[in-house]
């Protein structure tokens, strides 16, 4: 009988934004994969071995091996960087020089920067606390929302291209790393992007895309559960 699993697995969860980024770039390629929980405050010893920054995700490639540190990859953009090696039509890495680096740039920008300020500022203080038994750390989530993000998404709001996109004129890896970033806010507060119209554009575009919604919809499916509401940061 033959094995008809793909050959991609991605460990994770669909709450970490940078799971679903991983996800999205698969499903916008047609490269079939598969996902396997992990939970990352108490990861199993096989992950831990895979996983040298103790973080999600990490790919595995089958074809390369099925067990044991060979054939797999930490990192999410290192990851969506070999998927684009593996699978290059169709490119979600601009061919022109000037593009490619500016997407690649602001992948940095939203997983770094805006990750910050959105996930450990906004996401982790609500949506831990309650995890954790706790009253959500609204003040810092609100402090964050007000000092932090302003500058980071104005920033976006300017880097928008006329073709509606962050580098080049088609989709690329830098537009599905700065939706699946923001929707981390998304997940436990209400979102107000009205002094960004082409960034509010942008977001409104690009998450409903079912590449990214799909995984969106598992991550807040899990958050309702202990969070039934957003809360109003303003």
């Amino acid at each position: 009988m033959s094995d008809t699993r793909p050959d991609l697995v991605i460990y994770g969860s669909p709450v970490s934004p940078f799971v679903r980024k991983v996800a999205a770039l698969c499903s916008e390629k047609g490269v079939a994969f598969e996902t396997e929980n992990v939970d990352i405050f108490n990861p199993p010893p096989w992950f831990r071995d895979i996983s040298p920054m103790k973080r999600i995700p990490v790919l595995r490639d089958r074809s390369i091996a099925e067990e044991g540190a060979a054939g797999t990859i930490a990192d999410s953009s290192a990851i969506c960087a070999y998927i684009e090696k593996k699978h290059p039509a169709p490119a979600f890495y601009p061919a022109e020089a000037y593009a490619h680096g500016r997407a690649i740039f602001i992948e940095e920008f939203a997983d770094t920067s805006v990750a910050m300020a959105g996930g450990m500022g906004i996401f982790r203080p609500i949506f831990f606390s309650i995890l954790q038994g706790k009253e959500p750390d609204l003040e810092k989530a609100r402090k964050s929302w007000a000092e932090d993000m302003p500058p980071l998404l104005a920033w976006l709001d300017g880097a928008i291209g006329e073709s509606g996109f962050f580098a080049g004129d088609a989709l690329s890896i830098a537009d599905i790393a700065v939706a699946c970033v923001l929707a981390q806010v998304a997940l436990v507060a209400e979102m107000p992007l009205g002094a960004y119209p082409a960034l509010s554009a942008h977001y409104d575009r690009i998450s409903a895309r079912p590449s990214l919604a799909g995984p969106f919809a598992k991550a807040e499916a899990f958050v309702r559960k202990a969070l039934p509401t957003p809360f109003d940061l303003t």
